[in-house]
């Protein structure tokens, strides 16, 4: 596939600037970008489905320029379109789905019993062929998406962000089931995605951002030609004057020989400090300081990840980082670098002309958009002072009220007690307890069809529970509905903005619903406008901002009464890395300044982390309750330490590993990732390795890297699957 100087506008807007490309046959190609990067309109163009206005896009040889060239060119292609199902048909099973697009492509039927056998039983779909597609979870959606589109044996396949909106489990079960079709029958792939941390597992990739490409090749390339150095941070107590970098080891090995090597900067070390006595590390101060300075920083629990653009070696940038949080008396240590990856050169590369960054153009190279500063004013955010309640009881005499006024005396935002909900025969959410204190970012993690949309529905009065009782902002939850919607904010994953509707009139409608007067409306309207930095668009329709300033103004929608407690069901979904910090620059300074609990949901694993405590479901159930460090800690106790493994055949290698005993290795772009069980991790390292070498398997390198709340929601789904599955067998 070639694009040469590919144009798209949708009426006066550029969506794509003369873009040019090149993808090999055989090879798995990314675009990485956010929404309205271009993505899919190159995508839909090299279908053949979508006229465009400049440039030329060859498919095979063939110019997809005329009608007949794409008709021509689609007899090589498959084409999945964004969303969850959104090439299927509800009311038909999986099986009846297949056969369909079988037939439309002219599929032999020997070779259509031949192919759907063998792409059900790698999707695991087999025993769910007579399933409805409107019954299936997000993740068996894009499964048979892709079984679908892979029927006919195409050449060529397009995928449209196929992964999102899908959980972390369904997203490395679909990467697996892609590599290993991919690497069997030499097929060209061209896979859009807005998940950064996916890079890894392409060939090649596009960094795309409004319509033009930041820089093209493998993603480590990409990453390393941004010069700068990745640290953690930890809190700790120190001496005046002082920093202490921790020591490291790393893991080293060649075709299996294992040996310990010391990593740069690993010795101990001082860094003087003009600093009187800096006190002990906390995590949303240094945040808001790295996060005013530096482009790229990730709160990790009680770590921070920082990439410090432009230093020269660990040393420059320990140095860059004491000067600013040492004079703010904030001590800190070192526990680790790590290399760059694409994400840190996504918003280094964007931010100086982000949409959402101070004097912002719109687009690299600007545009003649007039620039407006896009910042939120979160100096506002203290609400206490002006008018924010405490939490008190606002309902009296209802059935629940010891419950209720125990609930009170400890101080929780929100406490649910055994909630249950069924729809017919189905169980959606089984005895599921915990609390939410005022203050607490508290995250609900789980699979599609886990349960937890049905949860925040039942606390916020929009479903009735059928057992199990709560209470939420000091209400009964099963009287006081009326009352805890006076003192919620709700963002939905699906609806929450009126798109034909401008910026204010939106915000104006939501005053009206939550019953605010006009003089306070009319106040609260600017104060919204400023924090969502979108002062200078109030008279913009909300259809035509980008993803990162609309989700912030439905944020600000679900703010302008000053709720107490805070539902956000995947707000993020779809938003750039920028966008994505700068919304929880929002949701900490709530939390933090005015007490705000938070209870959100998300399929971002790195925004996981972000949270002070977590639960996770599965199947209904809550499986886990705990802050993210104690669920790594238990995994680290549980699995062993994480392992990447470079090799030169991955495919091989993961199957080696798996016959071997490791069963949940995994394909992580071009190299393996494996936990070895409970060990030093040189030992672990040193069984992993021996294990490939007895294989055949060339080994270039074993590390250890940290463990993430990407693996901890992995280990603990596929355990209770496999765990799942024996009882049944059992039974049987």
């Amino acid at each position: 596939m070639e694009a040469a100087g590919f144009v798209k506008r949708y009426g006066k807007v550029e969506a794509v600037r003369g873009l040019d490309l090149a993808v090999a046959q055989g090879e798995l190609f990314g675009l990485i970008g956010p929404d309205g990067a271009g993505k899919s309109s190159l995508l839909k163009a090299v279908a053949g489905v979508l006229s465009y206005e400049g440039g030329e896009v060859r498919v095979f040889g063939l110019p997809v320029t005329t009608e007949a060239g794409a008709e021509a060119a689609k007899a090589h292609l498959g084409f999945m379109p964004q969303g969850l199902g959104r090439n299927l048909y509800g009311d038909l099973s999986i099986e009846e789905n297949i056969d369909f697009f079988a037939k439309l492509r002219l599929v032999p039927a020997a070779d259509l019993r031949e192919r759907k056998e063998r792409l059900l039983g790698m999707t695991r779909l087999d025993r769910f062929r007579a399933r409805p597609m409107k019954q299936l979870s997000g993740g068996m959606k894009q499964k048979l998406g892709l079984v679908c589109t892979l029927i006919h044996a195409p050449r060529l396949i397009l995928l449209d962000e196929p992964t999102t909106g899908v959980d972390p489990v369904s997203r490395r079960d679909f990467w697996t089931i892609l590599h290993e079709l991919l690497s069997e029958g030499g097929v060209t792939a061209l896979i859009s995605t807005a998940y950064m941390d996916e890079a890894s597992r392409f060939d090649r990739v596009a960094l795309l951002y409004q319509g033009r490409a930041l820089a093209v090749g493998p993603a480590r390339e990409v990453a390393a030609g941004t010069p700068g150095v990745v640290l953690r941070i930890r809190p700790e107590v120190v001496g005046p004057g002082e920093i202490r970098v921790a020591s490291s080891v790393g893991l080293s090995a060649d075709r299996g020989g294992l040996a310990a090597a010391e990593e740069p900067g690993a010795q101990a070390s001082s860094v003087s400090s003009a600093a009187t006595v800096p006190r002990a590390f906390e995590a949303p101060d240094a945040l808001e300081l790295l996060g005013a300075r530096y482009a790229s920083v990730r709160g990790l629990g009680r770590e921070v990840r920082v990439f410090v653009p432009g230093a020269a070696d660990e040393g420059a940038a320990t140095a860059a980082l004491h000067a600013l949080l040492g004079g703010a008396g904030i001590g800190f240590s070192i526990t680790g670098r790590e290399a760059a990856d694409l994400e840190d050169v996504f918003v280094c590369k964007v931010a100086p002309h982000h949409a959402d960054a101070p004097g912002g153009t719109g687009g690299p190279g600007g545009t003649d958009t007039p620039a407006t500063s896009d910042t939120p004013e979160l100096s506002g955010l203290d609400w206490t002072r002006d008018g924010g309640a405490p939490i008190t009881p606002i309902i009296s005499g209802a059935s629940g009220e010891p419950a209720r006024q125990a609930d009170e005396a400890q101080g929780l935002a929100i406490h649910a007690r055994g909630l249950i909900r069924d729809f017919g025969s189905f169980r959606a959410v089984d005895n599921v307890s915990f609390s939410v204190k005022p203050g607490e970012i508290f995250g609900l993690l789980g699979a599609n069809g886990a349960g937890k949309t049905t949860v925040i529905k039942m606390l916020t009065g929009i479903l009735s529970p059928t057992g199990g009782a709560g209470s939420v902002a000091g209400a009964d939850m099963l009287r006081g509905g009326r009352a805890i919607k006076e003192r919620i904010g709700y963002m939905s994953q699906a609806f929450s903005l009126y798109t034909d509707l401008t910026v204010a009139e939106n915000l104006r409608l939501y005053a009206g619903v939550y019953g605010l007067n006009r003089r306070l409306a009319a106040e609260r309207v600017v104060w919204a406008i400023k924090l969502a930095g979108l002062a200078g668009r109030e008279n913009a329709l909300t259809a035509s901002l980008p993803m990162g300033l609309s989700q912030r103004l439905a944020l600000c929608c679900a703010l302008l009464h000053r709720p107490r407690i805070l539902f956000l069901d995947e707000p993020t979904s779809g938003v750039d890395p920028l966008g994505r910090r700068l919304f929880w620059d929002i949701l900490r300074r709530l939390s933090r300044r005015a007490g705000v609990a938070v209870l959100i949901t998300t399929h971002y694993m790195s925004e996981a982390e972000y949270c002070d405590h977590l639960a996770l479901m599965y199947a209904g159930r809550v499986v886990a309750d705990a802050t993210p460090e104690a669920m790594k800690a238990a995994l680290l106790a549980d699995a062993g330490p994480m392992l990447e493994v470079d090799v030169d055949d991955p495919h091989r290698a993961v199957a080696a590993l798996r016959a071997a005993g490791f069963a949940e290795a995994a394909l992580h772009g071009g190299s393996v990732h494996a936990q070895a069980g409970p060990g030093e991790a040189r030992e672990r390292g040193a069984a992993v390795a021996a294990a490939l070498v007895a294989a055949g398997v060339n080994v270039r390198a074993v590390a250890q890297t940290p463990l993430s709340m990407e693996d901890v929601f992995v280990h603990r789904v596929l355990a209770l699957e496999a765990e799942e599955a024996g009882a049944k067998g059992a039974r049987a």
